[in-house]
């Protein structure tokens, strides 16, 4: 029930801010807007205010605002002024990209405002603290607890938490020597890392020894506007990471097994849930920026796909083809379609 809950909340929020992106906009440049709905049809209840219908629908993969002769192919075009086609490219430009910049933004608060309420962390670099400590496992079992200094690792002297994993990585299974102190008191004891089984970047599972710690820090106070500087500088390395990700499957470099679809994204946000509702805003922060990224790629059928079509029409200064684009938008549902499947197929194998 967590899972599931937390998996509506998090996909619900973020696709409603999406499309009010693309909402707000388009009446903002004067295009009437004829649905706005949280998923993809047949409807499950609605309700009309002005020209709008507002909906939520059975499919719950997405969502979707309907502008007046947005489709050529499927509408009545006549050249009104409050048509989608009858509005000059920039300003459907920034229709369309209103939805990827809602998300983002939508990151940015959420970052800024967490920030601003539990700080920032700070991380001692000239020693390995040790923070939580894993319930029954090997740390917990030779005595480990928060706020301990582990000092060495097999006789290797560490100083940061990097350092002291490295180590314990590479010995799963393996017994392991562990000197701490506490309080200025030495301790040591010997420790069996668990053997676990991960996929690395290549989709090749590997073992690696975990004796169940994290990285000990502790929370400095952040200033109003030092929390924005700081909320957009962690949505940015969000984006970071995830264009270097998208990066690495073109390039080979990571394999596609690494992709998470919607169980995958269900599995972590009931995590997230279950660690608390703060951790649950962090993880829609992530997602926020990710469906910004994935919807700007030039596929037909996502906001890129749409932005390619206007940049065409930009440089020839003429639209593509009715032809043109039904072929393209089924190509690229193909493609969508087919990702979909893998993604998931992926999920249940992991």
């Amino acid at each position: 029930m967590i899972t599931a809950l937390a998996t509506i909340f998090v996909l619900g929020v973020l696709i409603f801010v999406h499309e009010l992106g693309h909402f707000l906009v388009a009446k903002w440049v004067g295009i009437r807007v004829e649905r706005f709905s949280l998923g993809f049809p047949p409807k499950m209840i609605g309700k009309t205010f002005g020209d709008t219908e507002y909906c939520i629908s059975w499919i719950p993969l997405g969502g979707y605002v309907k502008m007046a002769g947005e489709i050529p192919e499927q509408d009545q075009v006549t050249g009104a002024p409050d048509e989608f086609m009858s509005k000059t490219v920039l300003q459907r430009a920034a229709v369309i990209i209103a939805g990827p910049l809602a998300n983002v933004v939508t990151a940015v608060v959420i970052c800024w405002v967490m920030i601003f309420a539990q700080g920032k962390p700070e991380i001692d670099p000239n020693q390995v603290i040790v923070g939580g400590v894993m319930e029954a496992g090997p740390a917990a079992a030779i005595g480990l607890k928060s706020d301990d200094i582990v000092t060495a690792v097999n006789g290797t002297a560490v100083t940061t938490f990097a350092e002291m994993a490295k180590i314990i990585k590479a010995r799963p299974g393996d017994s392991t020597m562990v000197a701490w102190t506490r309080e200025g008191e030495i301790f040591s004891g010997w420790v069996v890392p668990l053997d676990t089984m991960i996929l690395n970047e290549a989709g090749v599972k590997t073992r690696q020894g975990m004796i169940g710690i994290a990285e000990g820090y502790r929370m400095v106070p952040a200033g109003f506007f030092e929390a924005i500087g700081l909320g957009l500088q962690r949505s940015w390395v969000f984006g970071e990471g995830i264009v270097g990700f998208l990066y690495g499957l073109i390039t080979g470099q990571v394999s596609p097994k690494m992709i998470g679809g919607p169980v995958f994204i269900a599995k972590v946000a009931g995590e997230a849930a279950r660690q608390g509702f703060g951790n649950l805003l962090w993880l829609m922060a992530f997602l926020s920026v990710n469906l910004a990224i994935v919807n700007v790629l030039p596929i037909p059928v996502l906001d890129g796909g749409h932005l390619v079509f206007l940049a065409y029409e930009q440089l020839r200064g003429k639209a593509p083809t009715l032809k043109q684009r039904a072929v393209a938008q089924q190509i690229g549902l193909f493609f969508i379609l087919i990702f979909i499947s893998y993604v998931t197929f992926n999920d249940f194998l992991r």
